[in-house]
């Protein structure tokens, strides 16, 4: 009984978090800025899918509507935006949603994040790499394929059909210059992220002058010769669903800008820095996608882009060639620059989650000389740079969204939970001598639960003005049922829309119970003490917004393919394997030993 009871405090341990917080001393060279950090998040995420996605979601979703669906998009990005700059400015550690979590929730859940996070970096890696590849390739007439396939075939059915040397060579080349070199590679970066915003603003100046605005007034009723796919002409071709169908597929062309919050213990003054930049480098992608789309749409209709390449396509139908080898170029630059915020966080993940004791410790090892995790970093490098070479990732891209949306809902919550969650004694949290770091629930000041008192605090009787242990539980129930909800709500949805738009009696009284259990649960949860008021960047209208971010992202993950939980399913075996082998172990070691030193300083605190 006693190893069980150990086993679930270890589990559910938390980081200790002060109200006001401290930086604290890293190990880590603190040499980035504002902009760096922005330079980071924007060509992280403004890769090659500016310059491709536009043009297929206005062909087959939203037609010149596409502009509405990255505003749409835009807007449920900036919803977990903000959760991460609260988190970034509370929290300035490496490791993003594994350390938020670890904070709020406790360690397993910590890990099954961290453990995500590291898929989503090292799989969005070997794919930009990949395309990197691919897009030189399509330049040289299939040289590199060839070659590459005469070379080192492989006739394996899970793997690529040939050893791609090149994406292999591009991430242990990047790799090996993150792992020496921070403030020259962020200097790199810089540059290639700001070519690539010129040439977007290039596409945008000569695209609006050679905009045609009968192209978003098409009428359907005399379709022109070769037109397919026109749907009812106009702004909405495709209806106001098919907006809303693109802004889905939209919001993945937002996923990278969360690689800033794995820089806290890199960021100069990062409790300003870090949340200023996750909102300016959104701002900026935002303008960039919504310019981009609003453009292309006007030089040519929307049933005659080009899925594969729509802005060269674009600028060679309007006859401006030479724009068209501008905008060619911008697309690797663009692959460039996302190779770069794709391979960045994944060692510091790494590192923050060896520290800790969950990932083997060596990982987790800084050079003293170039203050980097190097061991880390050479490590990733060459992991994922075996991942590009291996394996043809077209199947594997969607655990990209499953691991981004893993995190962001996690984030959310964390938001929620941390607005409402009990802070231990001041004394504990800043007295220099107590040795213990982390706490869970059954390590506080005990409290009685009852029902009388549970049912009490539910709804508030006694106006409690502080978190305490009982309103920190429900809290934590609420927002568990909240989610379950979301969850019945997006089933429903997805499974009964047709019986919704027809309005089938059974189908609207359950979206309306749903509804209505969701808005009790939120009103539940704002009736209980929430923290006093600090000076640092906070969430505004919790727990509606990191509501609304937290069913957005459930209801996207719902999207995903049978095929993709299953692969997602083997990667968490392999990760929990390594816990409970390995990292469980190690957490239970430091709590004995924690325990211990904390009751040595009692004894000696008594004689």
């Amino acid at each position: 009984m006693v190893q069980q009871y150990s086993a679930w405090k270890v589990l559910t341990r938390r980081k200790h978090l002060a109200p006001d917080g401290n930086e604290g001393e890293s190990k880590l060279n603190r040499v980035l800025g504002l902009w760096d950090l922005t330079a980071l998040g924007v060509g992280s995420t403004l890769g090659a899918g500016v310059y491709v996605l536009a043009g297929q979601i206005a062909k087959d979703q939203a037609g010149p509507s596409v502009m509405l669906s990255f505003a749409i998009a835009a807007l449920a990005s900036l919803l977990a935006g903000i959760c991460y700059a609260e988190f970034g400015a509370r929290v300035p550690k490496a490791g993003s949603a594994y350390v938020y979590s670890y904070v709020c929730i406790g360690e397993f859940v910590a890990f099954v994040i961290g453990w995500n996070l590291m898929l989503e970096y090292v799989i969005g890696t070997a794919s930009v790499c990949r395309g990197i590849s691919l897009y030189l390739d399509t330049l040289l007439n299939d040289t590199l394929k060839q070659s590459f396939a005469e070379a080192a075939p492989m006739h394996v059915s899970f793997l690529g059909s040939y050893f791609d040397f090149l994406a292999f060579g591009l991430v242990v080349v990047f790799g090996v210059a993150l792992a020496f070199g921070v403030e020259t590679s962020a200097m790199a970066n810089n540059f290639v992220t700001c070519v690539n915003i010129f040439i977007l603003g290039f596409v945008i100046i000569a695209g609006a002058i050679k905009a045609d605005f009968s192209n978003w007034t098409v009428d359907a009723s005399t379709p022109p010769e070769n037109a397919t796919n026109i749907g009812n002409g106009g702004f909405f071709p495709f209806g106001f669903e098919g907006t809303l169908r693109g802004a889905a597929t939209c919001f993945f062309g937002f996923v990278g800008f969360d690689c800033i919050a794995t820089t806290g213990e890199e960021v100069r003054h990062p409790r300003k820095n870090i949340p200023r930049s996750i909102l300016l480098s959104l701002l900026i992608i935002f303008l960039c996608y919504f310019g981009v789309s609003t453009v292309l749409t006007l030089m040519l209709p929307y049933y005659e882009q080009d899925v594969n390449a729509p802005l060269p396509y674009a600028f060679e139908y309007v006859g401006w060639p030479v724009a068209m080898w501008i905008v060619t170029i911008g697309g690797l630059v663009g692959l460039l620059a996302s190779l770069f915020g794709a391979l960045f966080p994944l060692p510091r993940v790494m590192y923050s989650m060896a520290q800790d004791g969950l990932l083997f410790r060596f990982l987790g090892k800084v050079s003293p000389r170039f203050q980097v995790p190097v061991t880390g970093s050479i490590v990733a490098a060459l992991f994922t740079a075996l991942i590009a070479g291996l394996f043809d990732l077209a199947q594997l891209v969607n655990l990209l969204s499953i691991g981004t949306l893993l995190a962001y809902s996690v984030v959310a919550i964390s938001i929620t939970i941390l607005r409402y969650m009990e802070y231990c004694d001041a004394e504990e949290q800043t007295s220099p001598t107590a040795p213990i770091s982390e706490t869970t629930s059954l390590t506080t000041r005990s409290t009685r639960f009852t029902w009388s008192s549970m049912c009490t605090q539910l709804f508030n009787v006694h106006r409690v003005p502080e978190p305490n242990q009982i309103s920190t539980r429900i809290v934590g129930v609420l927002t568990t049922l909240f989610c379950l909800l979301s969850l019945g709500l997006g089933v429903l949805l997805m499974q009964a829309y047709p019986a919704i738009k027809s309005q089938k009696p059974w189908a609207l009284t359950l979206l309306i119970l749903l509804i209505l259990l969701i808005a009790v649960v939120l009103l539940l949860i704002c009736l209980q003490p929430r923290e006093a008021h600090s000076r640092l960047f906070r969430v505004p209208f919790v727990p509606v917004v990191p509501a609304i971010s937290i069913f957005i992202n459930i209801y996207l993950m719902l999207q995903l393919d049978s095929w993709t939980w299953i692969r997602f399913g083997v990667w968490m075996i392999v990760g929990l394997s390594i816990y409970f082998f390995y990292g469980l172990p190690n957490s239970y070691r430091e709590m004995r030993r924690q325990r211990a030193g904390w009751q040595k300083l009692k004894y000696s605190e008594q004689f």
